[in-house]
């Protein structure tokens, strides 16, 4: 949990710092690019407007600019231009060719690295052109540059996100911990009261001829604790982490196939039945005991809110680069709200986890080994079916030795 927790508020703090971060460079360079193209049409709008000069650049030009007017006669002809051959016929046409194409008032000639603007003057249409080879080199650079900030500035976000998250959750990581060692020892110090308790009313009903209902309550109820008891023990082992040295490659096929043998004398005795379709060869990476127990917690849970006569299924099958465990049972609908909360610690939905003699840790202990493994757990709840799916990553089995 503190694992997730550290990388959550890594996410947030990128995300933010993205973002910012984003919107200051595209604001950047959307006003560099603007103001480049402002000062375009300054100077176009200046050339459109005053008298052409011949021999000599226009009044205020710094960027090479070529201005074609046309005659009274409609005919087109270079009347000024700066860094420009007005005697290349050839680009005049073309140039002429590809504005009358795009048909507007203003645009570009991105081949050509020109703006263009089309005005009417006095003396007849006039078109101004401004090369702008200078300007889109300065905003390729300042593209460049503002990517490799960009870049830089994340892994620096990352770096300052990583070690604030370590700073900010430590406090939480110390609670969590305090928690997880007092559940321990608290079910550790529970254990011998509780056996004391149970083998004492175990010896008075066994000496009694009649049975003794205080007795019977007395062994009941200490049989509950004792339940209670390992369930909070089992929940503080796998919530303080599985360790990496007991995960080997498991053959989750047959541990789940031996893990229906138990459970079918259970439902035999409820009038349950239990189908089970398993895809043989399915391998994992991880602890077989803690899978074996995860197992368990769904076969015992269908067990408990199906009703009487009612079939339970088993599916353990593939799903792309993942393995599948599903066991659905007939019951009461569960609400859509409900469903992410059954894997909380003690939560009891009423109708989903109730009347069950359970506490709600069951779930949870299964979700934890599962996070444990890199796998995911969750329930669904449709057409008067509920079911619970453990999905895991595909590992391989283990190769055996070559003979020599």
């Amino acid at each position: 949990m503190i694992r997730r927790l550290r990388l959550k508020f890594v996410c947030i703090n990128l995300v933010i710092a993205t973002a910012m971060m984003t919107a200051i460079l595209l604001t950047v360079f959307r006003f560099t690019q603007e103001g480049f193209r402002q000062d375009s049409f300054r100077l176009m709008h200046t050339l459109t407007t005053q008298p052409i000069r011949p021999g000599g650049p226009a009044a205020g030009s710094h960027l090479p600019y070529l201005i074609l007017q046309a005659g009274p006669d409609g005919r087109w002809s270079a009347v000024g231009s700066a860094g420009y051959d007005l005697t290349d016929q050839d680009l005049l046409r073309r140039l002429l060719s590809e504005v009358n194409r795009q048909n507007a008032s203003a645009g570009e000639l991105r081949e050509d690295a020109l703006r263009y603007w089309r005005a009417t003057v006095p003396e007849g249409e006039r078109i101004v052109f401004v090369n702008i080879s200078g300007e889109l080199r300065t905003m390729d650079s300042l593209l460049r540059t503002c990517l490799l900030i960009g870049g830089a500035g994340f892994f620096v976000f990352l770096l300052l996100s990583a070690l604030l998250a370590r700073w900010a959750v430590a406090p939480v990581a110390r609670a969590w911990e305090q928690q997880r060692q007092f559940v321990s020892d608290a079910s550790h110090e529970l254990k011998t009261p509780l056996t004391v308790i149970l083998t004492n009313a175990e010896l008075l009903q066994a000496q009694g001829a009649d049975r003794d209902p205080f007795v019977d309550n007395i062994l009941t109820t200490a049989q509950q604790m004792r339940r209670l008891v390992e369930s909070l023990l089992d929940l503080a082992r796998v919530g303080g982490g599985i360790s990496k040295d007991l995960f080997a490659p498991v053959d989750l096929s047959a541990l789940v196939s031996r893990a229906v043998l138990p459970f079918e004398p259970l439902y035999f005795e409820k009038g349950l039945s239990i189908d089970a379709e398993i895809k043989p060869g399915l391998w994992v990476r991880g602890s077989e005991t803690h899978l074996r127990q995860a197992a368990d917690i769904l076969l015992d849970n269908g067990q408990k809110y199906a009703p009487p006569g009612a079939a339970v299924s088993l599916r353990l099958f593939r799903a792309g680069q993942h393995c599948r465990l599903q066991v659905s049972n007939p019951g009461p609908p569960i609400p859509p709200g409900e469903l992410p909360r059954l894997f909380d610690r003690f939560y009891r939905a009423d109708k989903a986890r109730g009347g069950d003699g359970g506490y709600g840790l069951g779930l949870a202990i299964a979700r934890e080994i599962v996070q444990a493994h890199g796998g995911k757990i969750w329930a669904e709840s449709a057409c008067g079916e509920n079911s619970f799916f453990i999905q895991l990553p595909l590992g391989e089995p283990p190769r055996l030795p070559l003979r020599g």
